[in-house]
């Protein structure tokens, strides 16, 4: 473990994890954690009697924080390096998956990572350590895919502003750290107010999303979770923001028998043999859990129980999934 990894044993709160167990229960059988991150989930439903989890994560730095502990649940944790959009190469038959979408505390705390506003650091933002990052992504796009990212991945409202702004200011000098963006970004926008986020935190997403194909790896997680499920297995997903949480939504209406009311992007779907049953409403956070982990207070739960319909691939245009125009890592 190099000397600027966090400890595998600090304190990790994993958002929702109570009322997830509680929807979920009894926890018995095979599981995955197609999220696995600091290992929480995967430990949580360990703990609560499942007989085997498959961690999943892109991010090597993930497999390598759970070293220290891994061992202590010997065959029942088994970690694969991946995604979870081919979770159903990994495991097939499972009674149940767990997702935690968006990044993670230790990716965040990690300066040298480069996702944070707060925290000087090369401007990456890769969450699997491989392929474009955001650098080359401020420093390549077109102004119109950058202004087209922020607006429709960070719904960033002056997001032509901020992007004639990054393509003036790389003429001057290419950007290589976080406070370089950082900067600019504070420059196009007002000052922000007491209990307002900080005027980066819709660019920083846009740009997370677009590098990493946060939308297009949810859709595919969505469907491999589908293959991936033994009839009666459980779906559970933790989503961050309303982007997310809308795809999730979409993904499960147009899965269950209620096609939902409908709209431009999503017209009303009837859904003969349905893939899930929806298990109750969307969960938010309840007052102890934003007491003890403010990092919850957006965050939604759903749970959706998977039929013994066949699958199929999801329609993208009735998920309303923005269209990608930057390529990231996968």
């Amino acid at each position: 473990m190099s000397a600027s990894t966090p400890s595998s044993d600090a304190p990790h709160i994993p958002v929702l994890l109570r009322p997830l167990l509680a929807a979920v229960a009894p926890v018995t059988g095979r599981w995955l954690d197609g999220t696995f991150g600091a290992g929480g989930y995967t430990r949580g439903l360990l703990d609560a009697g499942a007989d085997v989890v498959y961690g999943v994560d892109r991010d090597p730095l993930a497999h390598e924080m759970a070293q220290p502990w891994a061992s202590k649940y010997g065959e029942r944790l088994q970690l694969v390096e991946g995604t979870f959009g081919q979770m159903d190469d990994y495991a097939r038959d499972l009674d149940g998956v767990v997702l935690d979408l968006g990044v993670s505390s230790m990716q965040l705390d990690l300066a040298e990572r480069g996702f944070s506003f707060m925290r000087e650091g090369p401007l990456d933002m890769r969450m699997s350590q491989s392929g474009p990052s955001a650098a080359d992504f401020v420093n390549e796009a077109d102004e119109q895919d950058i202004a087209d990212i922020l607006y429709h991945y960070g719904e960033e409202r002056a997001s032509r502003r901020i992007a004639r702004a990054i393509v003036n200011e790389r003429k001057i000098s290419p950007f290589e750290t976080t406070v370089q963006l950082t900067a600019v970004i504070e420059k196009c926008l007002p000052r922000s107010k007491p209990g307002q986020s900080h005027p980066a935190t819709r660019s920083f997403q846009a740009i997370r999303i677009a590098v990493n194909d946060e939308f297009g790896q949810l859709v595919e997680g969505l469907e491999a979770a589908e293959r991936a499920l033994a009839p009666g297995g459980q779906l559970a997903v933790v989503s961050f923001h309303s982007l997310e949480d809308r795809i999730v939504k979409r993904f499960f209406q147009s899965r269950s028998s209620k096609g939902g009311g409908g709209n431009r992007y999503a017209p009303e779907i009837a859904q003969a043999t349905p893939g899930f049953k929806l298990k109750g409403k969307a969960q938010g956070p309840d007052e102890q859990e934003l007491k003890d982990n403010p990092r919850a207070r957006s965050a939604r739960l759903r749970v959706g129980v998977r039929t013994d319909a066949p699958s199929k691939p999801v329609d993208r245009d009735a998920l309303g999934l923005p269209r990608p125009v930057f390529q990231g890592g996968a």
